[in-house]
């Protein structure tokens, strides 16, 4: 019988497979053992095979369409409201399918292996600058009790710890100073990997075309673009800039009823981390950019006079993610006076 749709439910070592025919009725619902997995998908005609996007659902949708099958990555969020009845897998397997087939579904695009690559850069280098604050953090506390004061900033702690640790005068132990010049080694040795984390993650994302334009943008550093690169690769998969910025949660949340529509926060959906660099960077460059940057005072300044100052910065946000949908998808590049010119 012809398998019209098959659902998996991923997981480590088995997986849930639900097969729906032309009629939408249910074929098997089984489990198959990873070292089985290939093998089974590979003896099927081309398909459409719907799985959650989760860890592994990229590696195994460029398995599956090299075989020749259709693959949609279904948001998680968009399957839960399908499962009936209690949690197991064969339930799971069979919600994938149903969500699947919603008409108006946002599938999520299958990343390459380099956005992969870039993706992967950016985790370890967060985890290597969250490991950096914690360090700064605890020497900072451990040095308050023994009466040693280090001011705030990374770059400061790392120049005065060693003259606190030579200074004879001070009450510090030498317990202490031999655990805290440890840690001084320690958080000397995480910002190394964090410079060379960006050095490698400059030179992949330099490969993408559209990486070179994207840095004039206010705010759009190598680390903002790199990541915008990663994240939505050569966007094709939104309509329009908008489309970009709703699923980064930078457009407020709407609560309507009664025919009254109500603007709320913003919505705070998508990936977070992308959300996070392009606000710190709006921030940055409102900060900072202003005085050297005319047309981006002028369109800038009477939001922060009418909004305030945050709601100008994720209206910034927005801007510059709508800007970067363009640039990435039409090759363009930026033009500032074009970008922030006068409304009519």
């Amino acid at each position: 019988m012809k398998i019209k749709l098959l659902g998996i439910d991923l997981a480590k070592n088995v997986f849930q497979l639900c097969a729906l025919n032309q009629a939408n009725k249910v074929v098997y619902n089984r489990t198959v053992r990873r070292a089985r997995l290939s093998s089974t998908i590979a003896k099927l005609e081309p398909t459409t095979i719907a799985m959650e996007a989760c860890s592994s659902a990229h590696y195994w949708g460029r398995t599956f369409e090299a075989m020749g099958h259709k693959v949609l990555l279904v948001p998680a969020q968009h399957v839960t409201p399908f499962v009936r009845g209690g949690k197991s897998d064969a339930r799971d397997a069979l919600a994938i399918c149903e969500a699947a087939q919603r008409p108006g579904l946002h599938p999520v695009p299958i990343k390459s292996i380099e956005q992969q690559d870039i993706q992967l850069l950016h985790r370890l280098r967060q985890r290597q600058v969250q490991h950096s604050t914690a360090l700064a953090n605890q020497i900072r506390s451990l040095g308050r009790e023994y009466g040693v004061i280090f001011p705030a900033g990374i770059r400061v702690l790392i120049k005065q710890l060693p003259e606190a640790l030579e200074d004879g005068s001070n009450e510090l132990s030498p317990v202490a100073r031999y655990a805290l010049a440890d840690q001084l080694r320690c958080l000397i040795e995480v910002r190394q990997a964090m410079k060379a984390f960006l050095l490698q993650i400059e030179q992949l994302a330099g490969q993408h075309p559209a990486y070179v334009n994207l840095l004039p943008l206010p705010g759009i550093g190598s680390m903002v673009a790199s990541a915008y690169i990663a994240a939505i690769g050569n966007g094709n998969q939104f309509k329009c800039g908008r489309q970009v910025s709703a699923w980064l949660g930078l457009v407020p949340r709407q609560y309507g009823t009664g025919g009254q529509i109500q603007l709320m926060g913003i919505s705070k959906s998508g990936d977070r981390y992308l959300r996070t660099l392009m606000i710190h960077g709006a921030r940055a460059a409102i900060t900072r950019g202003l005085k050297n940057n005319p047309e981006l005072a002028q369109w800038v300044q009477p939001i922060i006079d009418r909004q305030g100052f945050n709601k100008a910065v994720v209206a910034l946000a927005n801007k510059m993610t709508r800007i970067s949908w363009v640039i990435v998808t039409t090759g363009e590049a930026f033009d500032m006076k074009q970008a922030f010119k006068p409304v009519a």
